[in-house]
Order: C-alpha cells, then sequence, then structure tokens
C-alpha cells in the first residue's frame, strides 16, 4: 500500500468516490466496477478488512492515530467523503438527467458496463472448467434478477438493517447493483430518495437556524430510518470486506470469473431501451408508495428502431465505453504500489 499521496492522488479519490456513490445510486449499476476499473478495488476491500478487532482495540484504547493508520484511514475517509457528496450533488444531478433524458444515461451506463467487461476479462487468462462454470453461474444470477418483481415498501426497521446489509454489496460486489436490488425489496425510494432527500433538507433547515423539523413526525420518521439503514449498511460493507478478502485470497480466478458474469448479466438491467411498468390495482389504478410515487412491477425491454435518437443513443454507449478506457489509463498509474 501507498505511504504517501501527492495532492492529485488525494483529488482524484475524492472523485473516484464521487463515481462510486453516483453509480451505486443507479439501478443496474454497481459502484464496485467504478473500483475494479479504477484499479483500487484490492486497496478498498483490504482496507475495509481491516475494520476487525485489532481496530476496535485501538479505537477503545484511545490511540486513535495508530486506529486511523491501522484501517488506511486517509484512503478510506477521502472515498467515502467523495460518496457522501455525491449523494447530495452529484446523484441529485444524475436523477434530473434519468428523468429528462433517460435513454442516454442508461445508454451511457449500459457502454461503460460493456467495457468494464472488456477491461476485466482482457487480463484474465485462467480459463478452466471451474471459471467457466462460475462465469455461466454469475451470468444466470445476474440475468435472474433483472427478471424479479419488485415488493411493496417495508419501512420496518429490521427490513430496513437487512436493505442496509444488501445495499451496499454493489459496492464491494462489482456487476450485483444494491441500489437494484433496493428495488426488488420495494425500498428504494423510501431509502435513497425520501431518507436522503429528508436529511438534506434538515441538515439546510440546521444551518439556516430552523428548527421547526422536531415537529415533523414524518421527517423524524425518515432520519430514523436512514440511521438504521446507515448501520446496516456499515455492518454489511465490513461483512462483505472480510469475505471478500479471503476468497479473493484463496480462490483469485474463480472469484473474478464470477464477477465478469455478474456484471455480463446486468447488462439486462440498465438495457437502455425499455419502458417501466407500474403496478396496478384490481380496478387497473396504479398503485403508490407512502411518499406518492408510483410502484415499479418490471421494465419492459424492447429492440428500437433506428432513427436519430437511436443513433444518439448509440453514441452515448460509445462514449461510456470510451469513459472506462480512459479510467482505465488512469488506474494503471494507480495500480503500481498496492497491496
Amino acid at each position: 500500500m501507498q505511504s504517501t499521496r501527492t495532492f492529485k492522488d488525494r483529488l482524484f479519490l475524492v472523485i473516484k468516490g464521487l463515481g462510486m456513490g453516483a453509480a451505486n445510486k443507479v439501478p443496474g449499476v454497481s459502484g464496485g466496477v467504478v473500483a475494479f476499473v479504477a484499479g483500487f478495488y484490492e486497496e478498498f476491500i483490504y482496507s475495509l478488512q481491516r475494520v476487525n478487532k485489532i481496530a476496535f482495540r485501538l479505537l477503545l484504547d484511545g490511540r486513535f492515530k495508530s486506529f486511523y493508520n491501522y484501517i488506511n484511514g486517509r484512503f478510506l475517509s477521502l472515498l467515502f467523503l467523495g460518496m457522501i457528496v455525491s449523494y447530495f450533488s452529484v446523484s441529485k444531478v444524475l436523477d434530473y438527467f434519468l428523468v429528462h433524458y433517460e435513454l442516454y444515461v442508461w445508454s451511457m451506463f449500459f457502454g461503460m458496463i460493456i467495457g468494464s467487461i472488456y477491461y476485466i476479462n482482457k487480463d484474465f487468462n485462467d480459463w478452466h472448467y471451474k471459471t467457466i462454470l462460475s462465469l455461466c453461474i454469475g451470468i444466470l444470477i445476474g440475468v435472474g434478477i433483472s427478471f424479479l418483481d419488485p415488493a411493496t415498501e417495508n419501512d420496518n426497521l429490521l427490513f430496513v438493517f437487512f436493505c442496509g446489509i444488501i445495499s451496499v454489496s454493489g459496492m464491494t460486489l462489482p456487476g450485483f447493483s444494491g441500489s437494484f436490488i433496493l428495488i426488488l425489496l420495494g425500498n428504494y425510494v423510501l431509502l435513497l430518495v425520501d431518507a436522503v432527500n429528508s436529511l438534506f433538507d434538515t441538515i439546510y433547515d440546521i444551518l439556516g437556524g430552523n428548527f421547526d423539523f422536531i415537529y415533523n413526525s414524518e421527517r423524524l420518521t425518515l432520519l430514523k430510518v436512514l440511521g438504521v439503514f446507515t448501520l446496516g449498511s456499515v455492518v454489511g460493507l465490513v461483512t462483505f470486506s472480510h469475505v471478500l478478502s479471503y476468497i479473493l485470497k484463496h480462490y483469485k480466478s474463480i472469484t473474478t470469473a464470477t464477477i465478469i458474469g455478474f456484471i455480463v448479466g446486468s447488462l439486462g438491467v440498465v438495457w437502455p431501451w425499455k419502458k417501466t411498468i407500474f403496478k396496478l390495482n384490481e380496478e387497473g389504478h396504479y398503485i403508490f408508495d407512502s411518499a406518492g410515487h408510483k410502484i415499479v412491477a418490471n421494465y419492459e425491454r424492447y429492440i428500437p428502431e433506428l432513427n436519430t435518437e437511436t443513433y444518439l443513443a448509440i453514441a452515448f454507449i460509445g462514449l461510456g465505453i470510451l469513459a472506462v478506457l480512459a479510467l482505465e489509463l488512469y488506474g494503471q498509474k494507480t495500480r503500481k504500489g498496492y497491496v
């Protein structure tokens, strides 16, 4: 692991965090892919798995500097700073483009995933029956997940905690979209839209000296839900990192092949040309969640007609591929010197 980082390195690490945060919020896209392609995936997993009993012992003994150095604190703090900023800035911009330019956003992500498949596969030469089987299993799971029907919203705190554990899978397992899993669990809008926006509004109110939100039961409930979700995410992040650290060390080829399969399977989720199907009740009316949003039932995918819009979407696919290749060039420089 590198002992020092230049200001440029630290800046790019925050930018990578922005990318991971934005990717984690988009259904079908995995923040782990960003980490994998940008060349810091193994350091990310290594740093997280250092959050163990030794780290907690250092923390309880008041040896904060030793704790910070032990868990590779500078790396994690810069990365998570980017992710947090992303949730309140980049992801909001992304939300806007998803509403107004949905086809082109999905097209660019589709291209980025294709580029990611090329990047991960080009240096992987350990193909044999076990890795091919792992690849097929990864593809089947990825495709199978994309065709599951979403559940209804559930704000039970135990279930929210479970959602937190599951949602961070996209950060630690490339190709496995935590946000899409939240859609399937029925809590995407509750946890990644309503709860996050309630925190943003609360911070804005506090900075403005307005504390009326303490009388807003709906706001307080959302903040409580967000707190439990965050706790579950932390538990899941540390747990997954320990598991992945072990399997990367002992079964790296099989793990890499499975990751490639996950990413290939996720192409079905981010296929640009799809129509959102919303749930209907017995009378044929839309079913809304507690926040007034129509509940997604699934997506209807189709083959597009060749027209100007389609050609532009294909251009964005190409742009997405080029973005990953550019990220790879930078990642080649930063991978040197890491554990």
